[in-house]
């Protein structure tokens, strides 16, 4: 199965409005139109079997609703990651709420935040999520649309590498986007899981290649960061670096389906 384990969507109303905004602050293009219909149909034409959705609460007051409306998804083949922003002052049973309602994991974006990775503030947040057993998604690195500082710089990650769910915590952009001679000194060979959204046309693929094996490519997930870049030219990519067999199927969805339990879909 292939599995994307990085994916944006919004309500459709809301991604009429916000997808032309973010393109513009980022200066690049949507490949998609940000809604769920249209990540289904890119799926279909993909081969795309499951799709991770990634909600960010950007703002405190953000907790519940982003959550409510990940909770409330049920289309085939989608998989709702929730979201918390620390300085709400509900994150805590926000992620209780997720737990309970069988969401798998939660996701963070430090640099929308403005917080930093290694901040004592999101100490007692990481060790919720340990004792949930949620999986915690980031971004990683610099954000194409966000000028610096950088709040999510591989160093910050190494800084409380200990404190971060072991085997849980996912690190997007191949562990920090353009940051990744730091992803090699400081994070390889981790308990920190890589994926590989958005990563593909900005590093060098041999770079890229070398991460993946010296990191352990049972430590990599396949993922488009759609609508920002093509579900098919993200399995493409992987599928160009020349890993071996075994290697490859792991990247392309055999780690996250593992990770995930997911089983075939009829």
């Amino acid at each position: 199965m292939i599995v994307d384990f990085h994916t944006h969507c919004f309500p459709d109303q809301l991604a009429e409005r916000v997808i032309p905004q973010l393109a513009e602050c980022a200066n690049s293009q949507a490949f998609l139109n940000g809604t769920i219909s249209d990540l289904l149909k890119s799926m279909s034409e993909s081969g795309v079997d499951y799709s991770v959705m990634l909600q960010i609460a950007t703002k405190p007051s953000q907790n519940h609703t982003v959550n409510t409306w990940a909770i409330e998804r049920d289309e085939p083949g989608i998989i709702a990651f929730g979201s918390v922003h620390v300085l709400g002052e509900n994150w805590e049973e926000e992620l209780e709420r997720l737990a309970a309602e069988g969401i798998k994991g939660i996701k963070l974006h430090p640099e929308y935040q403005g917080v930093y990775v290694d901040d004592d503030v999101m100490l007692p947040l990481y060790e919720k999520i340990s004792e949930l057993g949620l999986y915690l998604a980031f971004h990683a690195g610099a954000d194409i649309g966000i000028p610096p500082p950088v709040h999510s710089s591989p160093e910050h990650f190494h800084n409380v590498i200990d404190a971060l769910p072991r085997d849980h915590t996912i690190l997007a952009h191949m562990g920090g986007w353009k940051r990744w001679d730091e992803v090699e000194k400081f994070l390889v060979g981790s308990h920190l899981l890589f994926d590989s959204s958005f990563s593909y046309n900005f590093m060098p693929h041999e770079q890229m290649r070398r991460i993946i094996v010296d990191h352990g490519a049972d430590k990599i997930l396949m993922g488009s960061d759609s609508p920002w870049d093509s579900q098919e030219e993200a399995i493409k990519a992987i599928r160009s670096l020349e890993l071996s067999e075994e290697e490859e199927e792991a990247v392309l969805g055999g780690n996250a389906c593992r990770i995930l339990n997911l089983k075939e879909r009829k």
